[in-house]
């Protein structure tokens, strides 16, 4: 019946706007407290919903962290990489990965900065499927950085002899380093590491 079909289909829009919701708030929740410091009742009361009402869209808080990891993959993707994906390939695209990387510490749409950073060190040893999803969206990132690092290798001549894995390793410290001393109130953090991946990028160039 299309009128049946109607309202099913406005009702399972309905759930992936609230889980869309409560996920997004669970990575900011998450980026202060930690993926450990979830909770469906917290969530709830923070979003003016029902502990149950969460309960039926997640089931377990293990699949309410997943949630909150893929929310804020999504939104590194949307403020970072896909804008940088746009610039010409080689320097330019390095650059302005790089550059929106820093914006998106510097003012970052979550309370506790960095996402990646707030949370790898509380699964790095934890295993299972959550750490699972850490590690491959750290290990993408990686590859996407080695893969725009080579194409500004072959392209532009940019750091001649360096290892691809070297450099995205190095960025990668660096960003993270920033965005600790961007928590703590370290004025100085951001400033500084803008200037040595400055200095990196155009090394021998």
């Amino acid at each position: 019946m299309p009128g049946a079909r109607g309202t099913t289909d406005q009702r399972l829009l309905k759930g992936a706007r609230a889980r869309a919701e409560i996920a997004r708030r669970a990575a900011e929740v998450a980026s202060i407290e930690g993926l450990t410091g979830l909770s469906l009742g917290r969530l709830a009361a923070d979003l003016g919903i029902s502990k149950s009402g969460v309960a039926t869209l997640f089931g377990s808080k293990e699949k309410l962290q997943l949630a909150a990891v893929s929310s804020a993959r999504e939104v590194f993707l949307e403020r970072v990489v896909r804008p940088a994906l746009r610039e010409p390939a080689g320097i330019p695209r390095l650059r302005a990965l790089v550059d929106r990387w820093f914006g998106y510490i510097a003012e970052s749409p979550f309370p506790g900065g960095c996402f990646r950073c707030a949370v790898l060190t509380e699964f790095d040893s934890r295993p299972g499927p959550v750490r699972d999803a850490l590690s491959k969206d750290r290990a993408d990132l990686l590859d996407l950085l080695c893969t725009v690092i080579r194409r500004a290798q072959e392209r532009d001549g940019a750091l001649p002899g360096r290892d691809p894995y070297a450099v995205a390793f190095e960025l990668d410290a660096v960003v993270g380093a920033a965005n600790t001393g961007l928590r703590l109130g370290d004025d100085r953090a951001l400033p500084a590491a803008r200037e040595l991946v400055d200095s990196l990028l155009t090394e021998q160039f």
